[in-house]
């Protein structure tokens, strides 16, 4: 593959390629002006304006477009590693790696180094080897190892994968979990083979890294996941499937051997060749059969149902849990403080299980103040101008950045939220999607003016997109229907409140009321639909205080504040 860095056009350069700013296709200014004249105009190259990256079909050069930046977004800065006079690796480092059926040559394909570096674990100056990664042909980033088999990246380097480079220009690419295997996988003639910067672990949803490299996978017919067999390994495999899509993903497995490189150790190049293009799809979706499930269901008659996820508070945990892949809907009269719950519920999520959350609101603006509420509730407390830049703030700020995600959209349509969710899901792992309130985010494809009908089909797609991402939802609905009791008060709103009611609660996984007492300066949430009994019991309710300074919700009994006013009041 040939590499072509182009340094020297400006934006309006561009132009005379064909390379309109947001356009995919353009000619080649590498082959383009060398082809016959009837070819000259042909767009032949692919471009990738927010990556700056362009490939030529024809030539099969890449390139990159370095004077192209990102409009109207600030981009974050990475520290670039040190651009060091790189040293092959010694008689002692070759030995080392040919035990592990590492060839020199394929340590001189991948630029495999050695050299001092300082490891924080001996707390001196080691020598380590040195698995250099490069993204776009610069060195982004290194891992260190030495020989005790410590590890460290470089200090504020970009997260990529490592050898992303390698798979340009390929249908398929193999993602494994070291950079060991990648090089087990080139020892076995796969060259298009890269690994997770930072190995696996239990809790695989921050996959940082995908970011910055997902538009390396868009012209994938097939990303064949070849991860370790452990538990870690299997989350880690989940959560690529989620991000990148079952219908490209493929399993490779390797038997009695925990990875690609014990793999090529046991059975040789050949047999792991075999392994990795033996690879079978992903099951497909909407057909199971018996065997796919026998997990799950020799589990079942084990342990019975599995424990919904809560929010962690006590007296709402008692009656209500949840799956992910569903969708709950959140009523209640005006002012009644659903959204404030829907966000206590997402900092709860957060908080025992590191979801993240993206909000489609257009009725919480202007969004600095509802990000200030989702701080508060983090922070436990009110921040004050004295905490502004100090550590707390910075944690806390930090914090909210990569787990909570705003939707601002001039017009919200249906669509347009489903599909920036899912680029959430792909680009920054988020497993809860909040659309508050449904009717300010229409679904413009619907085109029935029967309620019911239109209802039926705006649940369904929110469905289909919890169900194909593992996302759980939260849809705001505000009552259209309030009636009085005899003493003059509002009573309780039901779904049969909504505009659409009885497919409301026909369609919802789970509904929730949430409710105020003027009196006693109280709020309720009492669950008015579970789809599975071992996940709440519908009836119930659990009362709360709300605390001013944070603006948590309070279980009823510890905390008494009485005189003091409601943020609605």
């Amino acid at each position: 593959m040939q590499t072509t860095e182009i340094n020297g056009f400006a934006i309006e350069d561009f132009n005379v390629h064909g390379l309109e700013e947001g356009k995919k296709q353009g000619t080649c200014p590498v082959c383009s002006h060398n082809r016959k004249p009837k070819n000259q105009k042909a767009k032949c190259a692919s471009y990738d304006w927010e990556r700056g990256l362009g490939t030529c079909h024809n030539c099969n050069s890449s390139f990159q477009l370095h004077t192209y930046k990102r409009k109207g977004k600030a981009e974050k800065v990475y520290v670039k590693p040190e651009k060091i006079l790189m040293r092959a690796p010694g008689s002692k480092v070759e030995e080392w790696f040919n035990t592990r059926g590492i060839s020199k040559q394929t340590l001189s394909d991948l630029k495999i180094t050695e050299g001092p570096e300082w490891m924080p674990q001996t707390g001196k100056s080691e020598n380590v080897i040195k698995f250099n990664y490069f993204m776009g042909g610069e060195l982004t980033n290194v891992k260190y190892r030495d020989g005790r088999k410590n590890f460290k990246l470089y200090k504020g380097a970009e997260k990529v994968f490592y050898n992303i480079d390698s798979i340009v220009g390929f249908e398929y690419c193999v993602i494994v979990e070291g950079e060991m295997d990648v090089l087990a996988l080139h020892e076995a003639g796969i060259t298009n083979a890269i690994s997770v910067p930072n190995g696996a672990t239990l809790n695989s949803n921050n996959l940082d890294y995908l970011d910055s490299c997902i538009d390396y996978f868009e012209d994938k017919e097939k990303i064949i996941l070849a991860v370790d067999s452990d538990e870690a390994g299997q989350a880690l495999q989940t959560e690529l499937i989620r991000r990148l899509g079952s219908e490209v993903c493929y399993i490779s497995t390797f038997d009695d051997c925990k990875d690609a490189n014990e793999y090529l150790l046991k059975y040789g190049a050949d047999k792991l060749t075999e392994r990795i293009t033996g690879a079978k799809p992903v099951p497909l979706e909407n057909v199971t059969t018996f065997r796919d499930i026998e997990d799950e269901i020799t589990d079942f008659v084990r342990n019975g149902f599995k424990k919904g996820f809560q929010v962690g508070l006590s007296n709402f945990d008692e009656i209500f849990s949840t799956y992910t892949g569903q969708f709950i809907t959140v009523t209640g009269i005006p002012s009644s403080g659903k959204s404030d719950f829907v966000d206590q519920m997402v900092v709860g999520y957060n908080a025992n299980y590191g979801w993240k959350t993206a909000f489609a609101s257009p009725e919480n603006v202007p969004t600095y103040l509802h990000a200030h509420k989702l701080m508060r509730k983090t922070w436990q407390g009110m921040p004050t101008r004295e905490d502004i830049g100090g550590d707390r703030w910075n944690q806390i700020a930090d914090h909210c950045n990569s787990n909570y995600f705003h939707i601002d959209m001039e017009r919200y349509t249906l669509e347009s939220v489903l599909k920036k969710a899912a680029e959430l899901v792909k680009r920054k792992g988020i497993k809860c999607l909040v659309i508050d309130p449904f009717n300010k985010v229409r679904d413009v494809d619907c085109k029935t003016e029967d309620v019911n009908r239109y209802t039926m089909e705006y649940l369904s797609k929110i469905e289909i997109f919890a169900k194909k991402y593992d996302v759980l939802v939260f849809i705001v609905a505000h009552p259209t229907k309030m009636y009085k009791d005899k003493d003059g008060k509002i009573e309780e709103p039901t779904m049969y409140n909504i505009k659409g009611g009885g497919e409301w609660y026909d369609a919802s996984y789970h509904g929730l009321l949430v409710h105020r007492d003027y009196e006693n300066k109280t709020v309720k949430c009492k669950v008015l639909k579970v789809k599975f009994q071992n996940l709440g019991e519908n009836g119930a309710e659990a009362h709360f205080k709300w605390e001013p300074k944070s603006g948590c919700f309070i279980p009823h009994e510890p905390v008494d504040l009485d005189g003091q006013s409601m943020p609605w009041e």
